[in-house]
């Protein structure tokens, strides 16, 4: 039975399309959590007022502000040190926005911010996969590719709060243009679901293979199309997961032999295509690591459930700012 004395973090995740908040104990469960729509607030004013009222009943039902010891978020482009979103291209605000201060004004809690990824690596060392780990790198494979890289037991925030971005590292120069950032080639262009389709929609292009995915109009092509054509043997799907896997075992491989993690947590949506992912990410990322990192390395899947990590991974800023 939870003691009504012992503290409580709010996590917030701030998404293009929906925040998630909740109520978070010490040891990771998520007492009340609920969501709201991010997109349809033009102005930041309107976003916080919204959330202060969906966030107050929660807290009340909790036992009341004086428990909560302050406030964890997670949001795109969010800065560390400046509590700040900065030039976020999926949010509806643009700019540089002070959410923290904003947040922390608010509902007169302190405030801790960073990437959504990073959250998410903190929630995964605190709660998940990689608890008691100090090296390891947490990859999202969602709508795009986030990264959070921990080493000796610290993320790794660089001189601006923006480190660990592998998504946006150059795989095939000259390679895909990425339509947020207009660079061509970066991993985010291959290795998220966006990335799954579009190399779908190159391949049935390019060849006359028969497919399963010719059958479909080619806006219902995405993701969980190609896994649905492959696990039913389709050799076109076979192939897009392949080529998915090697560019992705490419990136980890360079990944590792500059942080030698112990461990490389996968998350989000692409990692349901299981060993379709899995078995071609491992084989190259091994292929391209030079002998003295080779075989050390575990690629592990998140533990955490799907619904509640983004709150978790944001709660847990809090805990770890008290350490």
């Amino acid at each position: 039975m939870m003691s009504t004395h012992e503290p409580l973090a709010i996590g917030i995740d701030i998404g293009g399309t929906g925040t998630k908040f909740g109520i978070v104990d010490r040891i990771g469960n998520v007492l009340f959590s609920s969501e709201m729509s991010t997109k349809k607030h033009k102005t930041i004013d309107t976003f916080i007022d919204e959330l202060h009222e969906h966030l107050s009943t929660l807290i009340e039902k909790a036992g009341g502000i004086g428990r909560m010891r302050g406030i964890g978020m997670g949001a795109p482009n969010g800065n560390f040190y400046s509590g700040t979103i900065e030039y976020a291209p999926n949010l509806p605000w643009k700019g540089i926005i002070p959410i923290a201060k904003l947040v922390s004004d608010k509902f007169k809690l302190d405030v801790t911010l960073t990437n959504d990824a990073n959250a998410a690596a903190i929630g995964e060392m605190m709660y998940g996969a990689a608890k008691g780990m100090k090296d390891f790198i947490m990859i999202t494979l969602g709508t795009g590719v986030g990264s959070g890289f921990v080493a000796n037991g610290q993320l790794i925030y660089g001189h601006d709060g923006f480190a660990g971005e592998i998504g946006h590292t150059i795989v095939l120069p000259d390679g895909r243009i990425h339509e947020g950032t207009g660079k061509k080639g970066s991993l985010e262009s291959y290795a998220s679901a966006t990335g799954v389709r579009l190399t779908a929609l190159e391949v049935l292009e390019n060849s006359s293979e028969p497919s399963l995915l010719r059958d479909l109009d080619k806006d219902t092509i995405d993701s969980k199309a190609v896994y649905d054509a492959a696990i039913k043997g389709d050799k076109l799907a076979l192939e897009i997961f392949e080529f998915t896997g090697k560019i992705l075992g490419i990136s980890l491989a360079n990944a590792v032999m500059i942080s030698s993690p112990e461990a490389i947590v996968l998350f989000g949506g692409l990692t349901k295509a299981g060993d379709l992912i899995l078995k071609p990410t491992r084989e190259h990322m091994e292929e391209n690591l030079i002998q003295v990192f080779q075989n050390k390395v575990k690629i592990l899947i998140s533990h955490l459930k799907e619904s509640d990590a983004a709150i978790l991974g944001a709660s847990a800023l809090v805990w770890e700012k008290e350490k």
